[in-house]
């Protein structure tokens, strides 16, 4: 007589272990406990299996951290799918871009680990390559020459990405004391630091990177270049002299 239905053990099936499902787990973690919580122990562990089993799909934390910022802009990528085709026309370009800028910011803010390890990268990733790719389609497609869509990313900046971080490397407010120590050789400079207020953290990629600021400077910029493709249009179409 075979053992009774209730004495047999059974166990679910274990959920194989892929590059992907390392990455996101990764991704978890970092939005979970933040960046430097981002270990391969504490990664081999969320997944419940030994740390070696990891490096046979990406050989070290840099492969991950690669891996990340492709799986971040893949995500973007869904977004820029879901809003459907973008009017790139010279009526239409500047909506457009902003709207594909402040897309890619909303996935930035669900995981705000993202701009410190996209400045830290020595290579782009495809994805990364394909957002930027779209953009200068949009630009084009108003009718802007390469040489101006050219000048006009090197002005935007991380901005194409959706953060900007020039006013503070590492993102952090100025420590305690600094501001007063500041008003004796830089008083107009303190005044404003004392009087501005970043209140909204669900906004927030860092200090002077909340979503007021980033849209004042990226409204700024695409003012700008549409002065200046309007002057370019212009040019084109005047009549030679001579």
């Amino acid at each position: 007589m075979g053992p009774k239905a209730s004495e047999v053990r059974t166990s679910a099936p274990r959920t194989p272990l892929t590059r992907e499902r390392v990455l996101q787990a990764a991704s978890d973690l970092a939005d979970r406990d933040g960046l430097d919580a981002l270990t391969m122990r504490a990664l081999a562990e969320s997944l419940g299996v030994e740390a070696m089993s990891i490096y046979y799909h990406l050989p070290n934390k840099n492969a991950i951290l690669d891996g990340v910022v492709e799986l971040t802009f893949t995500e973007i990528a869904a977004g820029v799918q879901r809003q459907g085709p973008a009017q790139g026309d010279a009526a239409g370009w500047a909506a457009a871009v902003r709207e594909r800028i402040l897309g890619a910011r909303r996935v930035l803010l669900r995981h705000p680990w993202a701009p410190v390890v996209i400045d830290q990268r020595k290579s782009f990733s495809p994805a990364m390559v394909r957002h930027v790719d779209g953009i200068v389609g949009i630009m084009r497609g108003s009718g802007m020459s390469h040489d101006l869509i050219h000048h006009s990313l090197h002005a935007i900046g991380n901005r194409i990405y959706g953060y900007v971080q020039e006013l503070s490397d590492d993102g952090q407010a100025p420590p305690p004391g600094q501001l007063e120590q500041m008003q004796s050789f830089a008083p107009h400079l303190a005044a404003m630091l004392a009087d501005v207020a970043h209140v909204d953290p669900e906004s927030t990629l860092g200090w002077c990177d909340d979503q007021t600021e980033f849209e004042f400077g990226l409204d700024l910029l695409l003012e700008g270049i549409e002065r200046r493709r309007i002057a370019e249009a212009a040019a084109r179409s005047a009549p030679a002299t001579g």
